[in-house]
Parts: C-alpha cells; structure tokens; sequence
C-alpha cells in the first residue's frame, strides 16, 4: 500500500471493483456442479485489497475445506481475471447482515480525506474468529493449564503480564489467543497479529515515514495479542522497537499474551532482555495431545458434522478410536484426518471401513509399515480361539480349526497388502483359490451372524492395537 489514499484514488478502486460473479461461473464449469453446489456456492465476495481477495464463508469447517482443496484452482481462476492478485484469504460470517456490516465499515473508511496504510488494513490486524472461542475449546490434562490461564487473563486483565503460551504446530495456541481476544475486546481496545505481520508492518513504516504512526497504533492498545513470536528473528533494529512498545504497554497496565512454538529461552535470534520479559510474567506449555484430547476431539467434530449432514455423513466408533489413537502428533491432523474421511464418503457415497481408512490415511499414520504382520495375526487369532499355531497350519479340516484358520486369512486380507499367493505361502503354502475361498466364506457369516462381526473386531482391536495397551 501506499503512504495514504486520497478520495480520487478510492473513486479509480471502486470503479475497478472484482467481478465475483464471473468467477462464480468458472468456479462451476471447472470444479463441476457437485463441488460447487456443496462448497464454492458458500464462498461471498467481501473486498478487494491492492494484491488480494477477502472472501467470506459461514463456517470454520466449511473454510478449511475448500483451503485444503480447492484453494489453488479458485485462486487460478480469479488470477485469470486479475493477475495482480496473489492470495486469498478468508473471514468467517455467519450471516448477510454481518457482510453488510463489514461493507459499511469500508465504505466509511473510504469517506475519510487521508486514510493511512495502518488503518487502511483493519482487516489484516483484527485476525479475531468469532468461532474460535473458550466454550469451544477442548481440554484435556496436556492443555488444561494453559486454558486456565487463557481464563484468568480473560476475566481480569493484567492478571498474569505476560502471558507466554508455548507448544509444537496445531496444538491451539491461535485458538487460546483467538479466545482471550473474543471476550476482551467487549470492553477493550485489542488487537490481534502475527508476529510476520509485525515485522512487516514495521518495515512498511520505516519506508513511508510512519514510525510516529506506527508507535501510537501499537501503544494505545488495551490488549495486545502476537501469535507466532517466534518469527521475530533477527532485525535488530524491529526487536529494539517492540522492546519499548513491549515496555511502553507493560507500564500503562496492558496486557500482553504472546504465543510460540517454543520456551522464550529457546528461542534464536531474539535479544536476551526481550526473552527475560517474556518470561517474567506466566509461561505455559501445551503438550503434546494425550489420548484423552484426542478421543474428545475426534467425537466432537464428528457430532458437528453430524449435525450439519445428519443423513450423510456418520463416523462410526470404531473409526473414531482408530484416528484417535493412532493420529498423535498434532490436533490439527485429527482435523484433517476426519475431512479426509469426510471427502471419501462424498466420493464413494459410503462412509470407509477400517482397512479402507488406513489406506486413506496412510501417510498420517504412526503405523509402522511392519507393524501387522502375518504372524501377529496368526498368533493372536490362535490365542483367541485357543489353538496352537501348528494346528492351525496343519492340513487338518475339524471345523474347529477351519473357522479360525479362514478367520486368520480374512484378516490378513483385509489389515495388510499382501499379495494372495503370499498369504498362501504364510498359511502352509496353500493355493490363492483357498485364500479367496476364506476371505468369501468369512464375508458371508458376517452377514448373518453377529457373533462373527463381534469376533472379528475384536480381533482386529487387537491386532492394530496390540503395542498401544498402556496408552489406552
């Protein structure tokens, strides 16, 4: 952006307003009517910006969606229409009345004689979703002191000065920092921003002689929230400034909350007396998800997508146990996890059985590529059954032995990807005719008798989670 806007440029921009409709049209063509009318329909015109699109969609869900998906060839599209266009970001509204209100509130920004860049990008700063809130925030043991935390400061500011929130990538601190800013802007001025956009805000500043600007904008702040602080490397002369905005608001009793993937005295590159201020007020960590959050986490988006598509989309339980425990690494994986579970329902109009879900999971899996193997199954299915593993390799066809020995087979199939003739080596070199004839036979019991779909998930439990007993 420039230094400032006068009305005849605002006048030029309005005249050249983005044609939304157009891509609207292209979106569907080249997408098809099916994603379309599912998603893209949702996606409302907001504003243009000198390089970017604000668009507007009526849910977090439905947002991270079409980011994940369909952002690139959307983005594609429009650059086809304006190439000067590089990103598209999106805001959350729930309804028109709210589109209106953000249109208002542009149109009276345009009004003004001198609109600087700081003001002008409004937008940029107050990052705060209205649906990243405390009453939705998920706790567990790993996360609960931080949500604590986020609670006092929400309820009394300047309760804990500063307040540093750490921990590895997708594990909420945006959420926390998103929450504490929701319920503290009712009755004070805050303002929400990422350390990226700090620096790049300073560097702005700097180049169009609005340091005086840039300093008062910071320091009149009530609360002032920076996510990602980490990224404040390097560039002495911007840390030298958010010392003293950091000191100049500390003194006036604002509140500080700052968020990073790391303890301040991890982090690289910062001047020493800026990490001993970060730790002078309440640092807490967000662990790792344990199984507990996990499980929460998983029932709770499936209940939410439950209740947007009641008729369509159902995860059942044993798939939800399944992602809880073997997808550990990060909350915003179970997320992804269930939307890839999501897309292969509206795809094969059937929600994925257990081996269909690790195939399309497969490289989110903690799985180790080894760990099902023919023998495991081979000696928990003799355990169960109580046999030995000689019986059930033996020639012997007493129907005691058959059942287990097909049962064996079945899963061998289906839990690994084993060709049949090997499967047929590793049950005493028997024909893949046999292999296929067992894998039929145990598919048709299934059908009509519940006690064999009861041991046959059993069994599989077992299998998959054989090495996660202490976990669970």
């Amino acid at each position: 952006m420039t230094n400032s806007f006068t009305n005849n440029n605002l006048k030029n921009l309005s005249v050249e307003k983005f044609d939304w409709s157009l891509v609207q049209v292209e979106m569907k063509n080249k997408l098809g009517s099916d994603i379309y009318e599912s998603w893209l329909k949702k996606i409302n015109f907001v504003e243009e910006f000198n390089n970017y699109l604000l668009l507007s969609v009526p849910t977090r869900f439905i947002r991270d969606w079409i980011t994940s998906r369909y952002l690139d060839q959307i983005l594609k599209i429009v650059k086809g229409y304006k190439k000067d266009i590089i990103r598209i970001e999106f805001k959350i509204i729930e309804n028109k009345k709210n589109i209106n209100e953000i249109n208002e509130l542009s149109n009276t920004s345009k009004t003004n004689e001198n609109i600087s860049f700081i003001k002008d990008s409004y937008l940029q700063y107050n990052r705060i979703d209205p649906n990243k809130r405390l009453d939705n925030f998920i706790t567990s043991s790993s996360n609960k002191l931080a949500f604590e935390a986020s609670m006092k400061v929400s309820e009394n500011i300047s309760h804990y000065n500063p307040l540093y929130i750490y921990g590895g990538v997708g594990m909420g601190k945006t959420h926390l920092l998103n929450a504490i800013g929701l319920e503290l802007k009712k009755n004070n001025k805050v303002m929400f921003i990422s350390a990226e956009r700090f620096m790049y805000q300073f560097v702005r500043s700097i180049k169009s002689n609005e340091m005086v600007k840039f300093k008062e904008y910071f320091r009149n702040t009530d609360v002032l929230l920076i996510d990602d602080i980490q990224f404040m490397n390097g560039k002495e002369a911007m840390q030298e400034e958010f010392f003293h905005t950091f000191n100049a608001l500390l003194d006036k009793g604002s509140q500080i909350i700052l968020s990073a993937d790391r303890a301040p005295n991890k982090l690289s590159r910062i001047q020493e007396r800026i990490k001993s201020r970060f730790s002078g007020g309440l640092v807490v960590d967000i662990q790792k998800p344990d199984i507990e959050l996990r499980k929460k986490i998983v029932e709770n988006k499936s209940n939410e997508l439950n209740r947007l598509y009641p008729d369509q989309i159902k995860i059942s339980k044993e798939i939800q146990d399944f992602i809880s425990l073997e997808i550990s690494a990060s909350i915003r994986e179970l997320v992804g996890a269930i939307n890839r579970i999501i897309s292969f329902s509206r795809i094969y109009n059937k929600m994925p059985s257990l081996a269909e879900t690790k195939v399309v999971l497969k490289d989110l899996l903690n799985l180790n590529e080894n760990k099902v193997t023919i023998d495991l199954i081979q000696t928990l299915v003799c355990k169960f059954f109580k046999i030995s593993k000689n019986e059930m390799l033996s020639s012997r066809r007493s129907r005691y032995l058959v059942r287990p020995r097909q049962t064996a087979i079945y899963l061998t199939k289906i839990l690994t990807s084993k060709s049949l003739p090997e499967i047929g080596r590793e049950f005493s070199n028997r024909d893949h005719t046999t292999i296929i004839h067992s894998v039929k036979t145990i598919e048709k019991l299934k059908e009509r008798d519940p006690l064999m779909v009861e041991n046959i998930d059993k069994l599989k439990n077992q299998i998959l989670y054989n090495n996660k007993e202490n976990e669970i």
